[in-house]
């Protein structure tokens, strides 16, 4: 019986997780490459359009060049909160959810040295770590899809068996925890107060935990009704290189244009456990009693190569009194791969190749001062990658859009800056049919940054 029941549960549990709720390695490669613009206060005000900005410790994550604008030594801290809203759609029937979460999510320095030199002015050595993503989510739907997976009883011996094939309801939820960050080290320099270069070395850190959880509810052409909860918690670690090179031209006074490239993110090895425990309920006017497939415990180790990212970026300043600046950014996610040759990760690649696409990414950010007040405001657009995301519908409905705002003020050796960011897409999600889990995503950021002159 315990051999019987080993061999059911990983065939039911494997064909349930590959087929609904286990993230694959297309979505796994998506998570991988996620960067939500985490910064300073000031950074996040003005929607991480500082590619050709600079002097913020946060504007060497998009263009290292940056830091050596800066004409004296800071160090900032930041703390953020983080509030999602789902709103889910799913066969008809809505629901909602509210996700907060609370980080410090940026730590950072700049540390500028004079020099004695006659063309170079200016160096800086730069320090800085914050968040890339921060995972922490949770939604659930319920309805009737007509779809199931679960048709049999595992303790049914008959033959034939019982055929549970009626659907009555589903109900499903997801949690996501965990984030992604980055370890940002770099040195600049400024040549006769015009050209700014940079680069970096950048150290990538993934821990992410899902747990899914299915409950199908599924009757046969008697009535009787079969109850298959389904559990699945996958738990992944990873570390991450890449390199970073950018340059700031400044033109006049006013005038700066900038250009920076982040090379692929190599994840040499990438930790994934796998967790299945798939129950049947009882029925009992069939005989059956309530059965625990033998739960399936797995893991793998394997390597991952991101995409690179290629920033043009330019700023016009008005003197003291403000600034207007832009950073456009392409990435192509056709050159995700898993650099292993097992079936699964070759077919995830050929999906990558054949269903995603290259994005492009505007921020625009806008900056201006009253003595010792700044007040600022900015725009982000960017592409969603995946082409099949939105099947039947618009693939422009889960593009990503929002705004920020904020302001600052300078004490002197200290400043306080505060910003409120918000986004909004559409997010597709699988269960029986490709996209059958519509989710309305509504997210608001607000950081608070205290910048201390060294």
């Amino acid at each position: 019986m315990m051999k019987r029941l080993l061999s059911i549960g990983v065939l039911l549990c494997a064909s349930l997780s590959s087929f609904s709720q286990s993230l694959n390695y297309n979505d796994l490669g998506l998570l991988f490459s996620q960067d939500d613009n985490y910064g300073t206060a000031r950074f996040e005000a003005m929607s991480g359009a500082f590619g050709a900005v600079g002097g913020d410790v946060s504007a060497f994550g998009i263009n290292p060049a940056g830091s050596a604008v800066a004409i004296s030594s800071s160090a900032s801290f930041t703390l953020s909160n983080k509030n999602t809203d789902y709103a889910s759609l799913y066969y008809g029937n809505s629901g909602n959810s509210v996700n907060d979460s609370f980080n410090l999510s940026q730590a950072g320095a700049i540390l500028t040295f004079d020099t004695n030199s006659d063309d170079w002015d200016r160096v800086a050595f730069t320090a800085n770590y914050r968040i890339k993503s921060d995972y922490s989510s949770f939604y659930r739907v319920r309805g009737n899809s007509g779809f199931l997976y679960q048709t049999e009883h595992l303790d049914d011996t008959g033959d034939p068996k019982v055929q549970f094939d009626g659907s009555i309801e589903q109900d499903f939820s997801a949690e996501k925890r965990g984030q992604s960050s980055v370890m940002n080290f770099g040195f600049s320099a400024v040549h006769q107060n015009k050209l700014f270069i940079g680069g970096s070395l950048n150290f990538h850190d993934i821990d992410f935990n899902r747990i899914s959880r299915l409950r199908e509810v599924n009757d046969d052409v008697n009535g009787n009704v079969l109850v298959a909860d389904n559990l699945i918690d996958t738990s992944i670690q990873g570390n991450g290189f890449s390199l970073s090179l950018g340059f700031i031209y400044k033109f006049n006074q006013n005038l700066r244009l900038g250009l920076a490239y982040e090379t692929p993110t190599w994840y040499n090895e990438i930790t994934e456990d796998f967790f299945d425990d798939l129950t049947h309920g009882a029925v009992d006017n069939l005989g059956f009693d309530k059965v625990t497939a033998i739960p399936i415990e797995e893991g793998a180790i394997y390597r991952f190569r991101t995409n690179s990212r290629i920033t043009a970026s330019g700023a016009y300043i008005f003197g003291k009194q403000g600034l207007i600046s832009f950073d456009y950014t392409y990435k192509d996610y056709q050159n995700l791969k898993y650099r292993e040759n097992d079936t699964s990760f070759i077919d995830a690649n050929e999906n990558f190749a054949t269903d995603y696409r290259g994005t492009h990414s505007l921020n625009i950010g806008t900056e201006w001062r009253f003595d010792r007040l700044s007040l600022r405001g900015g725009y982000h657009y960017s592409k969603n990658p995946n082409l099949l995301a939105a099947l039947g519908g618009s693939i422009n409905d889960d593009n990503v859009r929002g705004f920020s705002g904020g302001l600052g003020y300078n004490f002197g050796n200290i400043k306080i800056d505060l910003s409120y960011s918000k986004f909004e897409n559409r997010e597709f999600e699988t269960l029986y049919n490709l996209g059958d889990i519509i989710l309305d995503n509504d997210t608001s950021r607000i950081s608070g940054t205290l910048t201390i002159n060294l």
